[in-house]
């Protein structure tokens, strides 16, 4: 996180995008009080796992869903 004032930000506006890229929040200060805080909109996003790390994740069942699934249907 990066604070700068008011004229520091005018200043960097043309770096602005590559130094929110590099601290991740820039707070904006006048006369030492902050006033803004800016966040990048896309910077904080994960990336979505694939279908395949999600169901080495999941734990494995003892019995198999099919087996749970008649043995409940011939319980009724």
């Amino acid at each position: 996180m990066r604070t700068v004032s008011i004229r520091e930000a005018r200043n960097i506006l043309a770096d602005l995008e590559r130094l929110l890229e590099a601290e991740g929040v820039i707070t904006i200060t006048r006369r030492g009080v902050p006033v803004a805080c800016l966040v990048p909109v896309g910077g904080g996003r994960k990336p979505i796992p694939s279908h395949r790390a999600l169901r080495q994740r999941m734990p494995r069942l003892r019995r198999g869903s099919e087996r749970l699934v008649r043995e409940e249907r011939d319980a009724s």
